[in-house]
C-alpha cells in the first residue's frame, strides 16, 4: 500500500532563547561604542544569538529610532534581532516594516499601552506573526527531569547541545563539555566539570549564581552581564570548586574549596 505523503509543514511548540538588549539610548554611535567595550573585540562573543530589543527605558520625546541602522548594527555583533519589547503604538508600523515582532513581555504581541480589543468590538485584522528560526534540537543524549524548583540533567551535555531551564534552577550531575551551552532563569549547579558556556539569571535575575565542582567555562553570564575567558580561567581557581556571582556590574569568581574558606 502506498504511504500517504507527509504534510508540507508541521507546527510544534519550541523554546527559543533570546538575549534582551535593553537600550537606554537609540544613538547608533553610543550603542556601537558600548558593544565594542562589552565584547572586548571578540568577534564571536554572541555567536548569532537571537535578540529582543527592549526600548522601554528610552525617554519619552527622544529622537525617532532608526530601526534599519539599529538592526544592522546588532547584526554586525552577531545579534539577530527578532522582536521589540516596550514599544509605543506609534512605533508599531516602523517595527513591523523591519520584519520584527512586537513583544509585550508576556504571551501577547501588543505594544505597551495598547488596549486589547473588547469582546464586543469587531475583530480587527491581525498581522501574521513573523516566523522565528528555531535552533536545532539538542541530541537525545541529554535527558531531563523537571521538578517544581529545578530541571535536573543526569547525562553529559555535549558540544553543540543547549539546555534551558525556564523559570527554575538547572542542576547537572554530569560534565558540561566545551562547545555546550547551559542556560537557566535561576541558578546553575554543576556537580561535575563545567566547560562551555553557562548563563544564569537569563530572565534578568541578578541574584542567580553559577556553581561547579570543577570550574573551567569558556563564557559565563549572570542576568545578561557577560565575562569570557579567552586567556584561560584564573589559574588559582581553574578545575576547582567555585561559584560565580554578580556584584553590581562585575562578574565575581569565588572559591568553594574548604581551605579558602577556613
Amino acid at each position: 500500500m502506498q504511504k500517504s505523503p507527509s504534510l508540507p509543514i508541521e507546527i510544534k511548540i519550541s523554546t527559543v532563547v533570546a538575549i534582551s538588549t535593553i537600550l537606554h539610548s537609540a544613538d547608533p554611535l553610543a550603542i556601537d561604542a558600548a558593544l565594542k567595550q562589552m565584547t572586548g573585540g571578540v568577534a564571536d562573543f554572541f555567536e548569532d544569538e537571537f535578540a529582543v530589543i527592549d526600548v522601554g527605558a528610552i525617554a519619552a520625546g527622544a529622537a525617532p529610532i532608526d530601526w534599519r541602522a539599529l538592526v544592522d548594527l546588532l547584526r554586525r555583533y552577531r545579534l539577530n534581532a527578532v522582536a521589540v519589547r516596550g514599544a509605543t503604538p506609534a512605533m508599531a508600523e516602523a517595527i513591523r516594516a523591519r520584519g520584527l515582532s512586537l513583544d509585550d513581555g508576556s504571551s501577547g504581541a501588543r505594544p505597551r499601552d495598547e488596549a486589547a480589543p473588547s469582546a464586543a468590538a469587531p475583530a480587527a485584522a491581525v498581522p501574521a506573526p513573523v516566523p522565528v528560526p528555531v535552533p536545532a534540537p539538542a541530541p537525545a543524549a541529554a535527558t531531563a527531569v523537571v521538578s517544581p524548583g529545578a530541571m535536573i540533567i543526569d547525562t553529559p551535555v555535549r558540544a553543540g547541545q543547549r539546555i534551558y531551564a525556564r523559570g527554575c534552577d538547572l542542576i547537572i550531575t554530569a560534565a558540561v563539555n566545551n562547545g555546550a551551552e547551559v542556560i537557566a532563569d535561576g541558578s546553575i549547579h554543576v556537580y561535575a566539570p563545567l566547560n562551555g558556556r553557562a548563563l544564569a539569571g537569563a530572565s534578568g535575575n541578578p541574584e542567580a549564581r553559577i556553581f561547579a565542582l570543577s570550574m573551567q567555562p569558556e563564557l559565563v553570564s549572570i542576568a545578561g552581564v557577560y565575562r569570557t575567558f579567552d586567556e584561560g580561567f584564573p589559574p588559582e581557581m581553574a578545575r576547582q570548586p567555585a561559584q560565580i556571582r554578580l556584584v553590581g556590574d562585575r562578574i565575581d569568581i569565588l572559591s568553594l574549596s574548604p581551605a579558602s574558606r577556613a
